[in-house]
């Protein structure tokens, strides 16, 4: 299993030097050549901090945050929530590969301060840094909000014992982040076929989908179709 998945920690707290040199560019290509497979007008902000610099929008969660990534595309792009939580998830991980922190804000800022073109909709950032150690309100939030973890059970259906490639993919699933850390993505294996779904009752829903996703492929191989209840093929 790829090891930033077991490594990632959402990092809300951070030092103030922003990101330079090789690690800067290797994102930058990386959001080039998932733009380019995606369809996505993702994009790196050197210095976003003015979209988290108002308390009533942050409520005090972060600390120090400087460089973003807009995470956004198309308007009418039908799968754009779903493919922002999928490749997003795939530049966390890159970016946990760099020794860098990041985490998935899906309300807490200011988009006004955020560019955004006609015809493109942001769903959400991913702030990044290097990681400070962690503030008292940092470790209340993870408290807070890292419950226990929902056991494999309670993630997916089944009407006959899982095969080994399906329990490697939940593995990785039973790591990935979720808003609020509610896991509701629900992954369903019948008649030898898997899918998975979500309520989408929520405005990250589809977001966590993907990510959700991504992470059952690295962790089985194979590849999910896009689409709530899409259906996952192996090999």
């Amino acid at each position: 299993m790829r090891s930033a998945i077991e490594n990632r920690v959402s990092r809300r707290k951070f030092e103030k030097e922003p990101i330079t040199g090789s690690k800067k560019e290797n994102i930058i290509s990386l959001i080039d050549q998932l733009n380019e497979a995606s369809g996505l007008t993702m994009a790196f902000m050197e210095d976003g901090s003015n979209a988290f610099g108002k308390l009533r929008k942050s409520y005090g969660l972060f600390t120090n945050v400087r460089s973003l990534i807009l995470m956004k595309g198309r308007k009418d792009d039908r799968d754009l929530k779903e493919k922002i939580g999928y490749y997003g998830e795939d530049l966390v991980l890159s970016i946990t590969d760099l020794d860098l922190g990041t985490c998935w804000v899906g309300g807490t800022f200011d988009k006004e301060e955020l560019p955004v073109e006609d015809g493109e909709e942001l769903a959400c950032v991913i702030v990044t840094g290097k990681a400070a150690a962690p503030s008292l309100t940092e470790k209340m939030v993870r408290s807070a909000t890292h419950r226990k973890v929902k056991s494999m059970e309670e993630r997916i259906m089944s009407d006959q014992p899982l095969p080994q490639w399906v329990e490697n993919g939940m593995k990785a699933v039973l790591l990935a982040p979720s808003a609020k850390n509610t896991q509701k993505v629900m992954f369903k294996y019948e008649n030898n076929t898997l899918s998975a779904q979500i309520a989408d009752d929520y405005s990250m829903d589809l977001i966590d989908l993907g990510i959700a996703k991504k992470h059952f492929e690295i962790g089985a191989g194979g590849k999910f179709e896009f689409g709530n209840g899409g259906i996952f093929h192996l090999g």
